[in-house]
Formats: C-alpha cells, structure tokens, sequence
C-alpha cells in the first residue's frame, strides 16, 4: 500500500476536530499544539503579547493553536525538542542541524499562522454571508508547503534540491534579543536571537541562495552587527517579493517513502526569475527593517545608484566593527 499524504486544501476542510497535519479525526478539542514553541513564548515572555493578524485584528501568541492528533503531536514534539536544544547552545549547534528539521520547525509555525489566518477569514465569511475569496495560487503555495511538512510523519525524500533557501549566520545581539518576521504571501521566515540569527524562504528551490550568492561569500565566516543582518534580511524579504515563479512538485507516493522532486522553474516565457530590483522599493523595505536606528528612506536612498549599505563596501568587500548600536 502507498504512503499517501493529506491535502485540507482539496476540500478546504479547516475544523478544529481534525488534525490539521494528518486529517485525522480528533477525539476533543483539547488535542491541540501551540503555533509558537512554548518553550520560546516562555523565555521571550511572548504568551500574552499581541500578534497582528491579516485583517488587522490583534491576539496573543499563546491563542493561536493547532488541532492536532497525539499521534502528530509526538511527531512535533520531538522536532521542537531538537530545536530547541540547539537555540538554547546558540550559533554552532544551529548551524550544524539538519537543514531539513529546522525548515520543518519554521514550516510548522508559518503554517500554523496560515491556519489561524484561513480560520478567522471562514469566521469573517460566515459573519458576512460572503463566498470566501481564496487565491489559487496561494492555495497552492499552502498546500505544498503542508504536504512538506508532512515529512514529520510519513517517510519523505527530497530529490534534486531541497525546496527551501535557508541562511543561518552569528550575529552580535544584544542580551534578550528576540526578532521575528513572517510574510504568508511570499512563505519567507526570520528569526534573530542569542548569538545567531536565520533567514529562509520555504518555498522557492533555493532560487534565493543563488540570486545573493555575491553576498553570501562576503560574509562567510564573519560575525554580523544586527544592524547587517536586517540588512541581509531586507535583501531576501525583497527578493522573495521579486521571486515569480510558482513552484510545484510532483508527489511519488511508495510504500516506503514519498518522493518529492521539483518541476523546472523555467517557463515558455523565457521571463527571467526575478522581477527587476528596484533600488527604491528595496529602499523602503529597508527603511522597515533599519527602524531600531532610525535610518529614513531619504538617507537610505540619498544616491539612488547606491543605497547606503552596512553589509559591503564599494568594493564588495564585507564591512568590519560597524559603529551602531547594537538595538
């Protein structure tokens, strides 16, 4: 018999009676996960915090959860305990975990914001009366990134590439530091804390890595001021904007494992990849991320050939002792 692997999507069956990673019917309400690890919620005092959702609404960390089966539940549990352990060591012991559970980790927590998001537009659709208006591109963006996710559970080999950029560097924080940026739209993930910070764009092939690859080779090896690393950050959040391709996968279904392998990105189009980089609306993403120092768009952007840059140098070169604070 194949492994086979769920897809609310098809149905678009989202209830909290059924196990939103396996489809699983659940026995009561109270088989549910937390979106955001209760371990990481504790340390940052994030339970009660307010999180800002699509439609402006606000809610705390600690109420967005997951309906989850025990059997899923364990799955995470063990995933979240090796992650964890890793964060708590700091920069080397995150550098050196498997690719693929830290992107299961941020899967988890992105997707768990996408549940919550869809739950509170079939509320609001049911309130108004209204057919819910869902992207078919963005549905299916969602679904494979839960069949990935998936991997938790059913044996899952990734073929050719794996299907995420993924960055993980040491970052000079200051003591408590926790930062951590989303975008559902374009399934990019940033988190900074401790002495290290990752950035990672769940869906698009690696494409990412290769478009900063100049970059990339600059700072290797180097410790970054936090201020470089919302840079680096500004420059994928960007990128990931500038990224259209949809990808899609196709799915081998065995009885030992799936296999995942990536469909080619190329189009008939001959399009490139990416749209053109935009100096000034890479300018105001930046002024976003800069906002702990102040930095306004006018400076940022002052010589529009050339934003100002705290990562490089004219030359290409990666900048070292950065004199701003630290924030």
């Amino acid at each position: 018999m194949a492994t086979t692997l769920y897809n609310p999507f098809k149905q678009f069956q989202f209830d909290p009676a059924i196990c939103f990673l396996t489809g699983n019917q659940l026995q009561s309400e109270e088989e549910s996960i937390q979106v955001f690890p209760v371990w990481m919620m504790k340390s940052f005092q994030l339970e009660d915090k307010p999180f800002k959702m699509l439609d402006e609404n606000l809610v705390t960390y600690k109420s967005l959860k997951l309906p989850c089966s025990i059997h899923a539940a364990e799955a995470i549990e063990q995933m979240e305990l090796a992650v964890e352990q890793s964060f708590e060591q700091g920069y080397e012991a995150v550098r050196q975990l498997d690719p693929l559970l830290l992107f299961q980790w941020m899967t988890k927590i992105i997707y768990g914001v996408v549940y919550n998001e869809i739950l509170a537009g079939i509320r609001q659709q049911k309130a108004s009366g209204e057919d819910m208006n869902f992207s078919q591109a963005l549905a299916q963006r969602f679904t494979n990134l839960h069949a990935m996710l998936q991997s938790l559970v059913v044996p899952m080999e990734f073929e050719n590439t794996f299907p995420f950029s993924l960055v993980v560097v040491p970052v000079e924080n200051a003591p408590d530091t926790f930062m951590y940026r989303d975008e559902i739209n374009t399934l990019i993930f940033s988190i900074r804390m401790k002495d290290f910070a990752v950035v990672a764009c769940l869906q698009d092939n690696a494409t990412n890595n290769i478009y900063h690859e100049e970059i990339l080779k600059a700072i290797e090896g180097k410790k970054l001021h936090p201020i470089q690393f919302e840079e680096l950050c500004a420059r994928y959040f960007y990128s990931a904007y500038l990224f259209n391709r949809l990808p899609d996968y196709t799915y081998l279904n065995t009885p030992q494992k799936v296999y995942v392998e990536p469909m080619p990105l190329a189009d008939m189009s001959m399009k490139p990849i990416f749209d053109h980089w935009q100096n000034k609306t890479y300018g105001q993403v930046l002024e976003n991320f800069w906002k702990p120092w102040g930095l306004t768009l006018f400076e940022i952007i002052k010589n529009p050939e050339h934003p100002i840059s705290f990562l490089l140098d004219n030359q290409g070169n990666f900048i070292n002792n950065v004199q701003m604070p630290l924030n």
